[in-house]
C-alpha cells in the first residue's frame, strides 16, 4: 500500500513551484500570500474532496485519471485565472485584452470591478451548492442517516418532484430581502441560473452516461456529463476562495498560484480517499461533507451583506466533517461489539 505522503508528492512539487513563481513576482510578501492562499483553499475545499471521492468511487480508473489530470487544468487555469477575467470583462463591459491589461497594470481597479459582482457570483455559486447538498439528502434511495431527525424527513420530502429546487429557490428569495433593493433582482436572477445550471448539468450527466435509469437517478456516472458535473462542483467551491483572495492581494497571478497549489492538494486528498476506501470505512463522512457544502452555500449568500471571515467558513466545514468522522468511528465500534457478542 502506498504511504500517505506519497499521495501528495505532486502537490508539494506544485506548491514549491508556486512559491518560486511568487518570489519572482513579489518577493517574500508574495510567497507568504501564496502559502496562506494554499492553506485557505485546502481548508475551504476538503469537503469538496470527500464529495468528489464519493462520485469517483463509481467510476473506472480511466475516467478517474481523466478527471484528476484534466480536471486540475480546468481548476487551476480556467477557474483561478480565466474566470476572474471573464467576470471583470462582463461587469466592466470590456474585451478580454482590456481585462488582462487591467489585471496587470491597474490591479486596484480590477479588484474593485471583481468585488462589485460579489453578490451575483455568491448567488450563483451558493445556489448551485445548495442543489448539490439537497440532492443528496432528499434522494429517495437514501436509507442511512447521520443526523437522523433532520435527514430522515428530508428523504421523505424527496418523494415530491424537484423539491430540492423548490427549497433552494425559497432560500434565494428569503436571502435576497436582506440585500439593498438595487442588488436584489440581480441576486435572484443569478441564483436562479445556479439552480438551472445544476439541473441541466445533472441531467446531461445522466443522459450521456450509460446504465440503467434507476441507477442514473442517484449515481453520477462516468462520462463527459459526469466530468462536467464534477467540474462545476469544483467551480462553485472556488468562487468563494477566488473572491476572498482579493482581500489579501490584487495580483491575479499570485491568487492563481496560491489557489492552484491548494487545488492540487484537494485532488491528492480525493485520490487518497478513493484508493483507501475511506468513505466505505467511515459511513457518515460523506454526510458531514454534504452538510458542510450546505453550510458553505448559506455563508456565501449571507456573506454578500455581512463579511464572514474565510476562517469561519473553513472551521465550520472542518467541525462538521470531524463530527461525522467521530460518529462513524463510534458507530463502527458499536457494530463490532454487537458482532463479537453474537
Amino acid at each position: 500500500m502506498k504511504s500517505t505522503l506519497s499521495y501528495f508528492t505532486w502537490s508539494f512539487a506544485a506548491c514549491i513551484l508556486a512559491v518560486i513563481g511568487a518570489f519572482f513576482l513579489g518577493g517574500v510578501g508574495a510567497v507568504l500570500t501564496v502559502v496562506f492562499l494554499t492553506a485557505l483553499e485546502v481548508a475551504l475545499s476538503f469537503d469538496n474532496a470527500v464529495v468528489n471521492a464519493g462520485i469517483l468511487n463509481h467510476w473506472n480508473d480511466i475516467w478517474r485519471r481523466r478527471f484528476l489530470l484534466w480536471g486540475i487544468i480546468v481548476a487551476v487555469f480556467l477557474m483561478r485565472l480565466v474566470f476572474p477575467l471573464l467576470i471583470v470583462g462582463i461587469v466592466g463591459d470590456m474585451g478580454p485584452i482590456h481585462a488582462i491589461e487591467l489585471a496587470i497594470y491597474q490591479s486596484a481597479e480590477y479588484s474593485r470591478i471583481m468585488t462589485s459582482a460579489h453578490h451575483q457570483v455568491a448567488a450563483f455559486g451558493g445556489a448551485f451548492l445548495l442543489m448539490v447538498c439537497f440532492s443528496f439528502f432528499v434522494a429517495r434511495h437514501k436509507t442511512e442517516h447521520w443526523l437522523h431527525y433532520i435527514e430522515k424527513p428530508l428523504t421523505k420530502l424527496g418523494q415530491m418532484e424537484a423539491i430540492e429546487a423548490a427549497i433552494a429557490l425559497i432560500i434565494i428569495i428569503i436571502v435576497s430581502y436582506i440585500l439593498p433593493p438595487e442588488k436584489r433582482n440581480e441576486f435572484i436572477i443569478a441564483g436562479m441560473w445556479g439552480v438551472i445550471t445544476f439541473i441541466l448539468t445533472k441531467g446531461l450527466a445522466s443522459l450521456l452516461s450509460p446504465g440503467d435509469e434507476e441507477t442514473a437517478q442517484h449515481v453520477v456516472k462516468q462520462g463527459v456529463g459526469g466530468f462536467l458535473y464534477l467540474e462545476l462542483i469544483d467551480a462553485s467551491f472556488s468562487f468563494d476562495g477566488v473572491l476572498g483572495a482579493f482581500a489579501l492581494t490584487n495580483n491575479l497571478f499570485i491568487i492563481a498560484l496560491g489557489l492552484g497549489a491548494g487545488a492540487m492538494f484537494v485532488r491528492s486528498f480525493t485520490i487518497l480517499l478513493v484508493e483507501r476506501g475511506t468513505l466505505n470505512q467511515y459511513r457518515y463522512l460523506e454526510h458531514g461533507a454534504f452538510w458542510a457544502i450546505g453550510a458553505l452555500a448559506m455563508l456565501m449568500m449571507f456573506g454578500v451583506n455581512a463579511h464572514i471571515p474565510e476562517a469561519v467558513t473553513g472551521l465550520l466545514g472542518a467541525l462538521l466533517i470531524i463530527a461525522s468522522l467521530v460518529s462513524s468511528i463510534i458507530a463502527n465500534r458499536r457494530e463490532n461489539n454487537r458482532a463479537s457478542k453474537n
